[in-house]
């Protein structure tokens, strides 16, 4: 269920979200006007409008909360693979002081593992299935030829040594994309938010339930505001799925020119 609410396009995510929103509040409001009779009437409006504000901020606090896990996420998501994807533009680039046999490998094996990334790791990272125990064997390959090179100058040594370092700062960048693709708001962070965002509005209603057309139009108002706040953080929740996922762009940038005209997959 959550993976097909994540993958949804903006448009029917927000009118998925608004929809349900628009339900709760009008059930809230509805059940408050029939319920406000007699002596429960009377109990409702005791109800003070001080609460209010208190219950407001609280919403709010929760939302930054929960926002700043989300937000913090899909930046560290952006920063990994754009980490990853330096490191491999940096070993292509390397690769020309061994030309020959050695060069054509590297890129080559540079090519396979962004491809295998791409149709393999992208759609498992969506569905939080990506696990550290899928082993790139194309960078561990190129890893050990790297370090089975025999420089012949100062120059081959030096790259031979960036190489490795560009190397593993790619199996690092990737182990850490991998970790951040399991990440998610918790039930329980949505619970709390969910059931805060209902107090308020209840509280709305009970204030107001003696004036029906000012409680729809409070009501309403803030359960706009619930509904887009919602709506924000589900559309940045999971980092490598949806409409404003982080893509392989990226990472397909960082294949060698000739590989990355003959690949077929958009970003």
């Amino acid at each position: 269920m959550s993976d097909w609410v994540h993958s949804l396009a903006i448009v029917w995510m927000a009118l998925l979200v608004f929809g349900l929103t628009a339900l709760v509040t009008a059930a809230i409001h509805i059940a408050v006007a029939v319920l406000s009779v007699g002596e429960r009437a009377r109990s409702f409006k005791a109800v003070s409008p001080g609460m209010l504000p208190p219950l407001g901020i609280l919403f709010a606090v929760f939302i930054a909360f929960t926002a700043s896990q989300v937000w913090n996420d899909n930046d560290r998501a952006s920063s990994v693979v754009d980490r990853e994807a330096s490191a491999l533009q940096a070993v292509v680039f390397l690769a020309a002081a061994f030309p020959g046999e050695p060069e054509t490998r590297l890129r080559s094996l540079i090519s396979s593992y962004v491809k295998d990334a791409v149709a393999q790791e992208w759609p498992k990272m969506a569905h939080r299935t990506a696990t550290l125990r899928m082993i790139p064997s194309s960078l561990a390959e190129a890893l050990q030829l790297t370090l089975a090179l025999t420089p012949s100058n100062q120059g081959q040594q030096t790259a031979q040594r960036e190489i490795t370092t560009a190397l593993e700062n790619a199996l690092d960048a990737r182990r850490q994309r991998i970790i951040v693709s399991r990440s998610a708001v918790s039930w329980l962070k949505w619970l709390c938010l969910c059931l805060q965002a209902a107090c308020a509005l209840l509280a709305i209603a009970m204030v107001h339930s003696d004036n029906r057309l000012a409680s729809a139009i409070t009501i309403g108002l803030f359960g706009i505001g619930v509904a887009a706040s919602l709506l924000l953080i589900i559309a940045y929740d999971r980092p490598f799925i949806g409409e404003l996922s982080v893509g392989p762009a990226r990472l397909l940038q960082a294949m060698p020119e000739p590989e990355a005209g003959q690949h077929g997959i958009k970003p």
